[in-house]
C-alpha cells in the first residue's frame, strides 16, 4: 500500500463521530474518529451505551501474528477473504503482516479495498457482471501494479467476460474453479470440464489463465479424508493443465484454496504439489481467524487437530446490559438479532460486571433472540440483576462485523485505543 492507501486510512480518523456509530458515547458527537481515539476512553466507565461491540486488541494482534507464522512455516502464501471483516484498517495490518493480497467476493468490495490502496485482489468468484469488469478493467490499465486474479467456471462465463472486456489493455487474470463436489457450490464439476474451460479462455485475448483454485469447505459430508481427496484433485487439474501448456502466458501458477476450517489439509496437500512449468503460488484464503469466534470457528479451527502450531483467539465480545428480570429463572438483555451474529449459532453469555468487578456468567445462558433483545436462562446459580452489564461471545465473524460500522478496540483493561471502520 503507497502513500495514497495511507492517506485513505488517515482520512478515516476525521470521520465526524454520531447516530451513525451504534454504542459509542453520546457526548463524543461531533469529535472526529481520531479526536475521540486520542482521548483513550474506557468502554466500562467513560459514557460508552449498550449494546456496544468491542475488539481485542491483544487478541487480534497475537490471531494475525500467528496466521503469518503459519503460512510462512508452510511456505503458503496468505490472501485473507476480506468480506469477513470489510475493514481496510484490518487490510493494511494484514498485509503487513506478510499477507499477499486481499481475498473479496462481489465487485463492491473490490471497490472497497482499491479506495484504501490494495494492491493485489483475488476474487473468489466468476465476475461476469460488465460493468464491473470494465471498471476493473481500467483499474488494471490506470495502475501497473495492481494484480487481479478471478475465478472462471463456465464456457459461459468466459464468453461474458470476453465480451465485455474488448478494447481493454491488459488481459484479466483467470484460475478455473474447481467444484468441491456434486451437489456443492460454484465449480465446474469434471475435469473434463475444466478442460474446455481452459481452451475456452485460451480462445478469448481478454483473459489469461494463471492457474486453478476452489473451496474445500463445500466439500459434501467433509472429513479429513475426503477435504484431502478434494485437494489433491485440485493438485491434480494443476498439473494436467500445465502439462497442456495451458500455463505457457504466466509467469507465476497459482493453486489456491482454504477456508477457516481445513487449512491444516491445505498445508499439507499442496506440500505434495510437483514442480511445474512455472514458481507456484499456493495461495490460502483463510478469513475468519482475524477475530476467530466463541462458536463455529472455535469448535472447527484446524488448530484443534495441531495444537503444536498454536490456537487461535476469540477477540469480539458484545456487551449488553440487563433490561429486565421478570422471575428467577429469567431475564433480558438488550441487544438480539441486530447487534449479534445468529445464523450459526446463538451467543454465548460469558461474564457479568457489576460496580467495576468482573466474574464468570455462572448459571447465564441464551436461549433466543428478538430483534432488541436476548432472552436469557438463569438458574439459582445467576447472580443477576437489572443494570448489569453482560458480555457474550459471538459465534461466526463475517455476520458479527457486518452489523457494526465502527467498533470500538479495546485493551484488556477497557481502554479504547482505537475505531475500526467496516464497509458492507
Amino acid at each position: 500500500m503507497g502513500t495514497e492507501a495511507s492517506e485513505a486510512l488517515a482520512g478515516l480518523a476525521g470521520e465526524r463521530v454520531d447516530h451513525r456509530f451504534k454504542g459509542l458515547p453520546p457526548d463524543a458527537d461531533g469529535l472526529t474518529v481520531g479526536e475521540l481515539a486520542a482521548q483513550r476512553r474506557n468502554l466500562f466507565t467513560d459514557g460508552f451505551t449498550t449494546p456496544v461491540l468491542a475488539l481485542s486488541a491483544e487478541r487480534l494482534e497475537h490471531n494475525l501474528a500467528l496466521m503469518e507464522t503459519y503460512a510462512t512455516r508452510h511456505g503458503l502464501a496468505f490472501a485473507p477473504h476480506g468480506k469477513t471483516s470489510m475493514a481496510p484498517q484490518l487490510f493494511r495490518r494484514q498485509t503487513d503482516r506478510g499477507a499477499w493480497g486481499i481475498t473479496l467476493a462481489v465487485p463492491h468490495q473490490v471497490r472497497v479495498a482499491r479506495a484504501f490502496g490494495v494492491r493485489r485482489i483475488f476474487l473468489a468468484n466468476e465476475l461476469v457482471d460488465p460493468a464491473a469488469l470494465r471498471w476493473t478493467a481500467a483499474q488494471l490499465d490506470a495502475d501497473p501494479g495492481f494484480r487481479f486474479v478471478c475465478y472462471v467456471d463456465s464456457v459461459r462465463g468466459v464468453e461474458l467476460m470476453d465480451a465485455a472486456l474488448r478494447g481493454a489493455g491488459r488481459p484479466l487474470d483467470v484460475v478455473v474453479e474447481l467444484a468441491a463436489g456434486e451437489g456443492a457450490r460454484t465449480g465446474v464439476r469434471t475435469e473434463a470440464e475444466c478442460a474446455a474451460v481452459a481452451d475456452a479462455v485460451a480462445a478469448a485475448p481478454t483473459l489469461r489463465l494463471v492457474g486453478v483454485a476452489g473451496y474445500e469447505g463445500e466439500v459434501p459430508r467433509a472429513d479429513p479424508e475426503r477435504v484431502r481427496a478434494w485437494l489433491r484433485r485440485l493438485v491434480g487439474l494443476a498439473v494436467d493443465l500445465d502439462k497442456a501448456e495451458r500455463f505457457a502466458d504466466t509467469e507465476e501458477i497459482v493453486v489456491s484454496a482454504g477456508g477457516s476450517a481445513w487449512f491444516d489439509a491445505v498445508a499439507d496437500v499442496f506440500a505434495e504439489l510437483p514442480g511445474l512449468s512455472a514458481p507456484v503460488l499456493k495461495l490460502l484464503r483463510s478469513g475468519a481467524y482475524v477475530s476467530h469466534d466463541d462458536g463455529h470457528y472455535r469448535k472447527l479451527t484446524p488448530f484443534n487437530r495441531v495444537p503444536a502450531e498454536g490456537a487461535l483467539e476469540p477477540a469480539f465480545r458484545l456487551w449488553t446490559q440487563v433490561v429486565s428480570r421478570p422471575s428467577p429463572d429469567q431475564a433480558f438483555v438488550n441487544a438480539g438479532k441486530r447487534d449479534a451474529a445468529y445464523d450459526l449459532d446463538l451467543p454465548v453469555a460469558q461474564v457479568v460486571r457489576r460496580d467495576g468487578t468482573e466474574r464468570p456468567a455462572t448459571g447465564v445462558s441464551v436461549t433466543a433472540l428478538s430483534d432488541q433483545h436476548a432472552w436469557l436462562r438463569t438458574t439459582a446459580e445467576a447472580d443477576l440483576e437489572v443494570g448489569d452489564w453482560v458480555g457474550l461471545g459471538l459465534s461466526h465473524p463475517c455476520t458479527s462485523f457486518d452489523k457494526w460500522p465502527l467498533i470500538p478496540l479495546a485493551e484488556a483493561d477497557g481502554t479504547v485505543v482505537d475505531y475500526i471502520r467496516t464497509f458492507f
